[in-house]
């Protein structure tokens, strides 16, 4: 995305009048432009590469490829290195919501989620930041995050000093930079910073995956 064009936006729905619900949405948005529509995840990866989208809404739930596997096979191309992947659900409840950001969703709301928050969403994550709908997050993390056995995961923390891994920790927990840097005592400039670092060294594409590092590496544990 860049800032003199609108984010392009691709629809990834198997029910129709859901697809034009988000599309009416979306339409009147001048920084926003629906490029096109799916109904399932494998038409969703080939209007992947055709449309190049920003952002693309994906359903969890379709026939034939579903919204994860759609997501890993996208976010796994590095022609398609700059599409997000904003996920989207019925239930807060959803036993596919880690596996979703294992394949590297930048965010995961309800589909009853207020108009608002949903556009507002699109652009966070266009801007290359992550959302998480907070009832997700709690339930991905006391019911979904599985229990770590940090064997060699535990291994890619070697890379962090002993303030990133701090730093990496509070991010897992759900805090933003702000939170983070009143808890810690420092500037949310420099905890900006060290985000950035962190990203860099692990490679991981945004905050929702640090997130996942952060529990499959066993530096904090679901519930605690």
């Amino acid at each position: 995305m860049t800032e003199d064009r609108p984010i392009r936006v691709l629809l990834v729905d198997d029910q129709e009048l859901v697809r034009r619900g988000f599309g009416a949405l979306i339409a009147p948005e001048p920084d926003m432009d629906v490029v096109g529509q799916s109904a399932n995840g494998s038409e969703a990866i080939d209007a992947a590469y055709a449309l190049q989208p920003d952002v693309i809404l994906m359903d969890v739930r379709m026939p034939e490829v579903d919204g994860i596997e759609a997501t890993r096979r996208i976010l796994a191309d590095e022609r398609l290195d700059r599409t997000r992947v904003l996920m989207l659900t019925t239930f807060d409840v959803d036993q596919y919501v880690y596996d979703a950001l294992r394949a590297g969703a930048s965010g995961f709301l309800l589909k009853d989620t207020p108009p608002q928050q949903l556009l507002d969403a699109i652009r966070i994550v266009a801007g290359g930041d992550a959302l998480i709908a907070p009832a997700i997050t709690r339930r991905l993390i006391e019911e979904f995050a599985a229990r770590p056995d940090p064997g060699e995961a535990g291994s890619v923390l070697t890379s962090l000093t002993e303030r990133e891994q701090g730093i990496l920790a509070e991010v897992g927990r759900g805090l933003n930079n702000a939170e983070i840097a009143d808890r810690l005592f420092i500037s949310p400039l420099t905890v900006k910073t060290h985000v950035s670092r962190i990203l860099a060294k692990l490679e991981a594409r945004d905050r929702a995956q640090l997130v996942v590092i952060a529990y499959e590496t066993g530096l904090i544990a679901p519930g605690g």
